[in-house]
């Protein structure tokens, strides 16, 4: 033939040989994000001297929330020298609350530091993780192939999952739509007609950004917030350098804030209404905004506290602006505009949501399966809950960070973060040193738990102050906060209990074959299959 291949006789098809699977890799610990939380864990790990581990990131960089939320003005309202690694700390931020850009290199200076480099996956989307008990394995499947991991440690983050309401003609609309931790920073703003939905930190910020550029901003609001005004202080070059060469300044900023911190949860904890606070927040609300119909607009009826404070001195002035128009919720959208609750159409050719994110319902939990093929969802179906916030009941070797109850309203997560990375380390070593395969709380240990939060829950503000916010799951319980100082939290997760743990023996081992079988299996280099044989019994500690 003229191409030079030869013809295949029709009487001879030719079946093409099926693709090997893919091989599948082990790792002793499989951490999933690389975000705070999961460099956090890595770090440690490497320190304790375990150097089998990957961390396995759907993104191309690491920073995880602060990676993908890179609007303009996205910052941080909890201070720079507290929201970082007490083991690794900084004297290069240029202001008292970072900008987002800062933080997102922070992590990134960290990863180098540390050499994390050769553990991480970039480009590795986890789409499943089951629970293999006769291997006593997690198997994992990323988009970049097959992973199998004796541990399994989730650090997502739980700003990683904008969430979009489900307006009716959201579908038709004619202009360009996206949330702000999508941001389109290929979509100029400048003369457009912008509708800003939701009122929550990240509308605070990106309001006053971007209202110079725009012809005009409509912010639908189902819900208004509670602002307090802040100055977030520049730091000198002169002051940065003083605090590079004197380690133990910084040590003593970072101490001082954290303290500063703890005694607001003071005045957000009472569910009672016209605290100091309070006072401050109606005192900036009324020098800000003149307008009296727009002020009554913007004043909350629900205590302090009971959502996110927003920190801002410029999200006021930016609404009080004639430019700028004031709706009540997203009700609808047409092809050319949005239409609020009121029935009133706005026109604007891009829609930004600021709505929030999917905490208690991350689609993560859908592809998390335990003991019984049960996910983490199915499991959490009536209310997120978890040992600790990092254990839960049927997922064995199965850790999470800032899981059900270990949020806060007040002070830094990181500091959360450091203290589960340290108990899930005291996990690790009580397993090895029991020369188990496996272990997860017990169900009673959890049980306690879960009903020692909602106890201490029931009184705060956060479930009595007369508002629903996203610390609340859709049975109306607060799984998102941990309900007290973080200082107690941190305490409490110093000890180790190991009754509060289950071991499960390692499988046993496949039976050698009979001497007198009939032929010879064929020498295979693939991984032994793992024996089916039932599992042992678990050992109570």
């Amino acid at each position: 033939m003229a191409d030079g291949y030869a013809a295949t006789p029709a009487s001879s098809p030719v079946t093409p040989e099926p693709s090997p699977e893919p091989r599948r890799q082990h790792t002793r610990v499989a951490i999933i994000g690389a975000g705070f939380g999961g460099l956090g864990m890595a770090i440690r790990l490497q320190a304790e001297g375990v150097d089998d581990f990957v961390i396995l990131e759907r993104g191309d960089d690491v920073g995880g929330t602060w990676r993908d939320n890179s609007y303009p003005g996205c910052a941080c309202d909890i201070p720079s020298y507290l929201y970082s690694f007490s083991f690794a700390p900084d004297s290069s931020w240029t202001r008292a609350y970072a900008p987002q850009p800062e933080i997102q290199d922070y992590l990134r200076r960290v990863s180098a530091a540390h050499n994390l480099a050769p553990r991480l996956r970039l480009g590795h989307d986890v789409r499943g993780c089951a629970w293999n008990e006769d291997a006593r394995r997690w198997d994992i499947e990323t988009s970049q192939g097959p992973w199998s991991a004796d541990v399994l440690v989730a650090a997502p983050g739980p700003l990683s999952q904008p969430r979009i309401p489900r307006l009716p003609g959201l579908d038709t609309f004619a202009g360009t739509v996206f949330h702000t931790s999508r941001w389109r920073h290929d979509h100029d703003l400048t003369g457009r007609r912008v509708a800003v939905v939701g009122t929550g930190a990240s509308s605070a910020q990106v309001i006053p950004a971007i209202v110079d550029d725009v012809a005009h901003l409509t912010l639908l609001q189902r819900t208004p917030a509670w602002v307090l005004p802040y100055r977030n202080r520049r730091y000198g070059a002169a002051e940065r350098a003083l605090l590079a060469r004197v380690p133990a300044l910084g040590r003593a900023r970072r101490e001082a804030i954290f303290w500063a911190r703890e005694l607001t949860l003071l005045a957000l904890r009472p569910p009672r209404r016209g605290g100091p606070v309070e006072a401050l927040a109606r005192r900036a609300l009324a020098r800000q905004v003149p307008d009296p119909d727009l002020r009554a607009r913007l004043t909350p009826d629900y205590s302090l506290g009971c959502k996110r404070v927003l920190l801002s001195s410029a999200f006021y002035p930016a609404l009080a602006r004639h430019d700028v128009t004031v709706a009540p919720a997203a009700a609808a959208v047409r092809p050319g505009g949005i239409v609020d609750a009121d029935g009133a159409e706005h026109d604007v050719d891009t829609i930004i949501f600021g709505t929030g994110f999917r905490v208690a319902d991350n689609p993560l939990v859908g592809r998390i399966r335990g003991r019984h093929g049960r996910t983490l969802g199915d499991t959490w179906r009536a209310s997120p809950g978890a040992y600790l916030g990092i254990g839960v009941r049927g997922f064995p070797n199965f850790f999470l960070l800032l899981g059900p109850n270990t949020g806060l309203g007040h002070n830094s997560v990181v500091v959360m973060i450091e203290a589960q990375v340290e108990h899930v380390l005291r996990a690790l070593a009580h397993l090895d040193a029991a020369g188990a395969a496996a272990l997860e709380p017990t169900a009673a240990a959890q049980t306690a738990f879960v009903n020692e939060v909602d106890d201490a829950m029931r009184d705060t503000v956060w479930v009595a102050g007369g508002c629903r916010s996203w610390y609340l799951d859709p049975t109306g319980r607060n799984s998102a906060l941990w309900p007290g100082f973080a200082a107690g939290y941190r305490r409490r997760l110093r000890g180790f209990a190991p009754a509060d743990w289950e071991l499960t023996a390692a499988a046993p081992a496949a039976p050698a074959a009979p001497a007198s079988a009939a032929a010879p299996t064929p020498t295979s280099t693939a991984a032994p299959t793992p024996t089916s044989t039932p599992a042992a019994g678990a050992l109570q500690v």
